[in-house]
């Protein structure tokens, strides 16, 4: 009897090591391991130019390893996955395709597509758990639903009765399937511009992609600086961080094999009674719960790679200014901090956590940029660049989720350079015209006196520019915009006696940091609770004094990729919404959305009824989600069982109706028109969505706004209020 032939659909698990779906595969018999590049169906989100790169090297490393096992890699540049798949079974007569699973919003429905197509055409599939420790459909809280906060969901997972799965060993060797299946290079994929590669050498010198080097990495970072992690995790200007998120988004390493060598050494560390160790590994497995948590968002709410979970930021009034856009890229807005940070991104694709939250606060706080403006910059130019990563990241620290940190909160960015880089070695690495500034200008040189700017070398407005925007003009700005958001949210409701005063932390997390989607920039939350006590050591905040983690601000139909709206704000409809039924016709059992009579939002977030009611219809149940992934039960439940953590402090929504402080403020929820996700995620078939994150020119002041180009036609919502500009 001939041996089974199963083709392995390689991702994003570039590895040999802890693959379940190879691992599978080589002992049902040959193999046939496959890597499809199909950046139209990636749309809005195909990989930018430094991910480009960094995908290229892993795949030479991984076809180089394939080859010395005895089954060499087939790469395929192709604009149907489907149809290249079907190809391959036809050539090799194989009865069964397996691949690790994905939770960002264009896999889920792509894979749930391609799946139900082989299942027709007579193709077994077979899909496994190589990302995560356990999988979403593992933790729900009593009830049977998902958790809408990182705390809750977070205590449960370290409450799981079990520890996640050891990682697999590699396959000592593979038969490789029958025929002659013709390949492409990683060179010849495309994945490199010509004029990509002056730019990419840049990021030759300082990285080494592919698996063995992610094992490295690993190994480095467990033996150096995981130790005093807990202390020096905020340090900008030396190497504190693990540096394993370009490795961990490509799967070079997976992150069972990260929560076990670092769960050995916290036992080790434990007998010996290493106080530091023990801290540092609670803060690291943090940071590892946070990449859990983002895979785990995506797949109960998929909408959320576009919209806010909470709605008030979606009539949030957006300035379309590319001139302050360009400066915030090009690293020329007055600000050191900021400006050292973008001009290291470029030429590394790196940026440590603490530099990205701070950026990414500066180009939506500050600036009050489109926050999609900024997330597709980074997109482009992150090594490490995470859809989901990048959703959590971007709505938790604007204060989308219903734990994230406030809207109204600034860090300044003069404060948070001589709270990070208080010698300004990190500036003068990255600014080189600042680099006589002596440290107490070093991060204000607007301050600086004359003859220490002359002495300095340093002509504001010339060789550096003087700031684009005043903070405290900033700060103004921000108020009267969050107070505008709130009257057109109150209009939208048809409540015109309410007057939403603003968002209040009900606590503090002293120090608390999340990431702009990074793990490997390592994200954490401090434990610390208590307020400081002067804002301005702990960041500027609008009516409030609690410690601003800042960020970029998330959500709304008004941040179009391309900005065809006027900078006059035009409100914005509620993102959640759409119709079941016809919503579930694209993004298939996985997720669709359906909306009914209003909800609340309590003074703890958004009420499990509401997110229940938003994430429901007979469409979505939780066997309907995990089916979509596999035909068989995942191969273990797979648990985490770290040190325990603090709950979150609560922001409280505060709104005054008829003279009466109450804490609800009711979510639009009126019916519309379904979401169209084949737009939105650009699968199969699907209209084609720009990949272009701004425009190359300013919109006219009278030029007609296009109020959701990448969905749904404005015209059919049912608010009854005009949405176009005239």
């Amino acid at each position: 009897m001939a041996e089974k032939c199963t083709i392995v659909w390689f991702r994003r698990d570039l590895r040999l090591e802890d693959n379940p779906a190879l691992s599978s595969a080589a002992r049902a018999g040959s193999v046939l391991p496959v890597f499809i590049w199909s950046p139209k169906e990636e749309g809005q989100f195909c990989p930018g130019r430094a991910s480009r790169w960094w995908l290229k090297q892993s795949l030479s490393e991984l076809s180089l390893s394939l080859r010395r096992l005895g089954a060499p890699l087939v790469m395929v540049k192709t604009t149907d996955t489907l149809a290249t798949l079907l190809e391959l079974v036809r050539k090799t007569g194989s009865k069964q395709v397996f691949y690790n699973h994905l939770y960002d919003p264009v896999s889920l429905v792509r894979d749930h597509r391609i799946k139900q197509c082989l299942l027709q055409n007579g193709i077994q599939v077979q899909s496994f758990s190589g990302d995560l420790l356990y999988e979403p459909w593992e933790v729900l809280d009593d009830n049977g639903n998902p958790f809408i906060t990182f705390e809750s969901y977070w205590e449960k997972c370290l409450n799981m009765p079990h520890e996640p799965q050891p990682p697999l060993l590699p396959p000592r060797k593979l038969v490789a399937a029958p025929g002659d299946i013709a390949s492409l290079r990683p060179e010849d994929l495309g994945l490199e511009e010509e004029t990509d590669k002056s730019s990419n050498a840049l990021l030759a010198r300082a990285w080494r992609p592919g698996w063995c080097n992610a094992d490295r990495a690993l190994e480095a970072f467990l033996a150096g600086p995981l130790l005093d992690y807990s202390q020096n995790r905020h340090k900008i200007d030396v190497p504190t961080t693990s540096l394993l998120s370009p490795h961990l988004h490509y799967g070079e390493v997976s992150v069972k094999k990260v929560f076990h060598s670092v769960r050995s050494l916290q036992i080790l560390w434990a007998k010996d009674g290493s106080m530091l160790g023990e801290e540092s590994i609670k803060y690291f497995m943090r940071a590892i719960g946070f990449r859990e948590y983002s895979r785990y968002l995506c797949f109960n709410f998929p909408f959320t790679h576009e919209r806010s979970l909470l709605s008030n930021l979606n009539s949030f009034p957006w300035r379309v200014d590319e001139g302050l856009f360009k400066a915030w890229r090009q690293g020329r807005t007055g600000y050191p901090l900021v400006d050292a940070g973008m001009r290291e991104l470029w030429a590394t694709g790196w940026l440590h956590n603490r530099v990205r939250v701070i950026v990414a606060s500066f180009c939506v706080k500050f600036l009050q940029l489109p926050w999609r403006w900024g997330m597709k910059y980074f997109w482009d130019t992150l090594l490490d660049a995470d859809l989901e990563s990048d959703i959590l990241g971007w709505q938790y620290i604007s204060g989308s989720l219903p734990d994230g940190h406030e809207l109204d909160r600034m860090d300044n960015p003069q404060i948070e350079g001589y709270k990070h880089d208080p010698l300004g070695e990190y500036v003068r690495r990255w600014l080189p015209e600042l680099t006589r500034l002596p440290r107490e200008w070093i991060h204000h040189p607007w301050d600086a006196p004359p003859a220490v700017l002359r002495a300095a070398g340093v002509e504001l407005g010339s060789n550096y520019p003087r700031p684009v925007v005043e903070i405290v003009a900033a700060k103004e700005r921000l108020r009267e915009a969050i107070g505008h958001m709130w009257q057109e949210e109150a209009a939208l409701k048809g409540d015109k006696s309410c007057a939403v005063i603003s968002i209040k932390p009900a606590g503090n997390k002293e120090n608390a940091e999340f990431s702009m989607g990074h793990v490997n920039a390592e994200v954490s939350h401090s434990e610390a609770t208590t307020k400081p006590s002067k804002a301005s050591k702990s960041g500027d905040t609008i009516g409030s004094t609690g410690h601003a983690e800042a960020s970029s601000s998330v959500s709304s139909h008004c941040d179009q990729m391309v900005p065809t709206f006027t900078e006059q704000h035009k409100p914005q409809a509620d993102p959640i919404c759409g119709d079941s039924d016809s919503v579930a016709k694209h993004v298939g059992p996985q997720q669709a959305v359906s909306r009914g009579s209003a909800k609340f939002v309590s003074a703890k977030g958004i009420s499990k009824g509401s997110l229940q009611k938003i994430g429901s219809s007979a469409d979505t149940s939780l066997a309907s989600r995990q089916d979509a992934y596999t035909l068989v039960p995942p191969l273990a439940s797979d648990t985490d069982s770290m040190a325990g953590s603090s709950s979150s402090p609560q922001k409280q929504i505060k709104k005054v109706k008829d003279g009466t402080p109450v804490s609800w403020v009711p979510m639009v929820t009126q019916q519309r028109s379904a979401l169209n996700f084949s737009n939105v995620l650009s699968v199969h078939g699907a209209e084609k969505v720009e990949n272009q994150p701004y425009s190359t020119q300013t919109p006219r002041a009278n030029e007609e706004v296009v109020e959701d180009e990448m969905s749904v036609d404005s015209s059919q919502w049912t608010r009854g209020s005009k949405r176009k500009a005239k």
